[in-house]
């Protein structure tokens, strides 16, 4: 089963059980997906569907820092519960132990040194490694932790 059968499913699901979160998030994103293809003109894979997945998560968790200086309590659990809900359909995260370990290898690869200047270079080979299992944000820290 494809992620976009499988979003299809749940959404179907959801309907079912009258889990309006659940509808709305996953309804979203096969919204996102399918601008997207309609934007692009081409099918997009489960590759693709990742991606779009990613982003809106990283678009929830962008907006829960402005809802908590607003104070908006009630939408920052709502936000979480759709965090939570897309996460559901990404691959497992890798831990921060887990990137650093990546970004030393890597560094070791390809024999960068630690210095600030190879910021770019070293951050450039480890996100197409860890594409989809981390976050870019995530990533950074650990380049700037190693490269420190």
């Amino acid at each position: 089963m494809t992620l976009k059968e499988r979003l299809t499913s749940d959404f179907k699901d959801a309907m079912k059980a009258r889990d309006e979160v659940r509808k709305n998030t996953v309804n979203f994103v096969r919204a996102a997906i399918k601008q997207y293809e309609v934007d692009n003109r081409k099918e997009l894979d489960d590759e693709g569907v990742l991606a779009i997945l990613t982003k809106q998560v990283k678009m929830r968790k962008d907006a829960l820092a402005d809802f908590e200086k607003a104070g908006r309590t009630d939408l920052l659990d709502s936000y979480n519960k759709e965090i939570e809900i897309l996460l559901s359909y990404l691959p497992e995260q890798m831990t921060p132990e887990k990137i650093a370990e990546v970004v030393k290898a890597t560094a070791e690869e390809l024999g960068i040194e630690a210095a600030k200047q190879n910021m770019g270079k070293l951050m450039g080979a480890v996100m197409p490694k860890v594409k989809g299992l981390a976050d870019g944000g995530a990533v950074k820290k650990a380049v700037e932790a190693y490269l420190s």
